[in-house]
């Protein structure tokens, strides 16, 4: 999708990837399946149904998802799916963990209050591969720590997951491991044991959706390249799903260059 220019200047930017019918999926659970129910030659109208989990593509998740007895998507403020925020270069390669110092040092600067996107550039490689869900780098306990207590109100990253891949079942926490050969391939690589290195089972989806209230957003994508380095306006809006516990969002994000554009007060 290309920038879009409305007439008073301001220009749009798609931050998610395509959804729909044979989508790459997490390891281990079934994908998005789209049929046709009805057709124009038959039924006068074009009618598509379908059957799957809203963990997939671009998608926020709710403190549900993690945790019994907290929020659903309708738990989060209106507010929080739109606002200001920056779009942040954080350079990662295979198993690299988003550090509370890579946070501290990204420019634009993150301020109490953003919306926050990080670009670690695995968003050009979403396929269905392991090298973009096993292989993954992300988000950890102290990354997530320092988003918390520096007061983001959303956050989304472009890799398979609020978590480091080892941090989820794929390895040996939950329900896992799923991928047993991964803890081998990990302490090979790495010469350290993966169950030292990420102890705690989706740490950061924890702590930041369960104890800082904070949405995270998985598989940002699309343009997100063409406003890194940028103070922007962004909006991600899930569907209003009280026992919602995640939902595809379209993230836009909104640019003035001249940076004069202000939403009016309504007064």
């Amino acid at each position: 999708m290309a920038e879009t220019k409305t007439r008073n200047g301001l220009r749009y930017y798609n931050l998610s990837h395509r959804w729909g019918h044979g989508m790459p999926e997490w390891p281990s659970t079934p994908g998005i399946n789209v049929g046709v129910k009805k057709f124009h030659a038959k039924d006068g109208l074009y009618v598509t149904e379908f059957e799957g989990i809203m963990h997939r593509g671009t998608h926020v998740d709710a403190p549900l998802h993690v945790t019994e007895n907290t929020p659903t998507l309708t738990g989060y403020p209106i507010s929080t799916f739109f606002g200001t925020g920056v779009a942040v270069s954080i350079p990662k390669k295979k198993w690299e963990v988003i550090t509370a110092e890579d946070l501290e040092n990204a420019t634009p600067a993150i301020r109490k209050g953003d919306i926050v996107m990080i670009n670690t550039g695995m968003h050009h490689k979403m396929a269905d591969t392991d090298e973009y869900y096993a292989y993954s780098p992300g988000l950890y306990a102290d990354g997530a720590e320092w988003l918390v207590e520096k007061g983001v109100k959303m956050v989304g990253v472009d890799v398979q997951a609020n978590d480091h891949p080892m941090a989820t079942k794929m390895v040996d926490h939950g329900l896992g491991p799923t991928h047993p050969h991964l803890i081998d391939e990990y302490k090979e690589y790495t010469g350290r044991d993966v169950k030292e290195d990420f102890p705690h089972w989706e740490a950061a989806h924890k702590i930041l959706m369960v104890k800082g209230g904070i949405p995270g957003i998985e598989n940002v994508g699309g343009e997100l390249d063409l406003v890194t380095g940028k103070r922007c306006t962004f909006m991600a809006f899930p569907w209003r799903w009280p026992e919602g516990e995640g939902c595809g969002v379209r993230i836009v994000a909104v640019i003035d260059p001249d940076q004069n554009f202000r939403i009016p007060t309504g007064a």
